[in-house]
């Protein structure tokens, strides 16, 4: 018997069923056929962060920026191949602070850019700073549950 996860398409937030048998970065969404994963990470408003982080069954990994941070800028692109190269096995989410400043502080952010990684609709790993494609992957695995 074959398992699945459920994976919410960035662009519609449908919920969709992704068999694990099956190559899930080819996988499309059913309602709205947005490739479920392309390797960018995508922008999130704070309720679609939110239907992210509690439908998705993979590792939900969201960097917390703001266009004035130099820093964030400096890791914008260390974040999306970072994207490129852990997608599927992981959501790769971005959150403008200045833009959703009723989360940022639920989140208890207190600097950017910050990373979270959620598992299961629970928060396990958090850091802050910039950081290089390989050691957001290394900070990533090693955070996760198992």
């Amino acid at each position: 018997m074959s398992q699945s996860s459920h994976v919410v398409c960035t662009a519609c937030g449908a919920i969709n069923r992704v068999s694990t048998d099956k190559n899930a970065a080819a996988g499309k969404c059913g309602k709205c056929a947005t490739a479920l994963f392309d390797g960018t990470p995508a922008d999130m408003s704070a309720s679609k962060l939110e239907r992210q982080i509690a439908k998705t069954d993979i590792p939900v990994l969201v960097d917390v920026w703001a266009p004035w941070c130099g820093p964030c800028r400096v890791m914008s692109p260390q974040f999306a191949e970072a994207a490129r190269k852990a997608e599927p096995g992981m959501r790769f989410l971005k959150l403008n602070s200045d833009e959703a400043p009723e989360l940022s502080t639920r989140l208890a952010i207190r600097g950017i850019p910050t990373m979270l990684l959620f598992e299961n609709g629970k928060e396990v790993a958090r850091v802050s700073g910039a950081m290089s494609s390989s050691d957001i992957l290394k900070w990533a695995e090693g955070a996760r549950t198992r």
